[in-house]
């Protein structure tokens, strides 16, 4: 069961993407908005996109966290989403080959433990033809002051951001994954260390 401790750091996480998600809203609504059939959302955490799914969508929810998988849960029976919350990571989907119409990572690769599992994952659970939608911030460029402070405090930003790494090229990890193509473009947010965000559409 899950300790007051545990509940505090999910309410903390809560919030902070909560205040991040008011910042990228436009985005998401634009991306997440056009998607139809059985989404698969890898690290759902407290169910904050379920906002942004429109009509005929089944929504898959991965999020390992139970405080997090709870208030995932509440959130789609707010919204009479048809679905369920799964107990599991992004590197082990519990889901049957090309069963997704498409997944979704939002915040989320730049804390996995091994993203290019995760990204081998979601192929084999896509059909062909079918999307991986990303909203995720980034890496700084190589050999700027903005790399150099990502990676200088990424010991302790992890730590608080549980697993969180800024200066993850998330970005580089996606387009190796084997995509048959790769939409994404850059942009920015007026927030210290995790300034750079990208944004796009994988095609299977």
């Amino acid at each position: 069961m899950p300790t007051w401790r545990h509940r505090w750091h999910a309410r903390l996480l809560e919030r902070v993407c909560a205040s991040h998600d008011r910042r990228v809203a436009a985005v998401k609504r634009e991306l997440f908005g056009r998607l139809t059939g059985v989404v698969v959302e890898i690290g759902a955490g407290a169910g904050v996109n379920a906002r942004y799914w429109g009509p005929g969508v089944r929504w898959v929810a991965i999020e390992p966290d139970p405080v997090l998988r709870e208030r995932a849960a509440r959130a789609a029976r707010q919204r009479s989403l048809p679905g369920e919350v799964l107990d599991a990571v992004g590197e082990r989907l519990p889901l049957e080959d090309g069963s997704a119409d498409a997944v979704v990572a939002s915040f989320v690769l730049c804390s996995v433990r091994d993203p290019s599992r995760v990204l081998a994952e979601i192929l084999r659970i896509l059909r062909p033809g079918g999307t991986f939608t990303f909203v995720e911030h980034v890496a700084a460029p190589a050999g700027t002051w903005e790399r150099r402070v990502q990676s200088a405090v990424r010991p302790c930003w992890s730590a608080l951001g549980d697993g969180c790494e800024p200066d993850r090229d998330t970005e580089r990890e996606i387009r190796a994954a084997g995509f048959a193509s790769v939409e994404a473009r850059p942009f920015r947010l007026r927030v210290p260390v995790v300034s750079p965000h990208l944004a796009g559409v994988a095609r299977r």
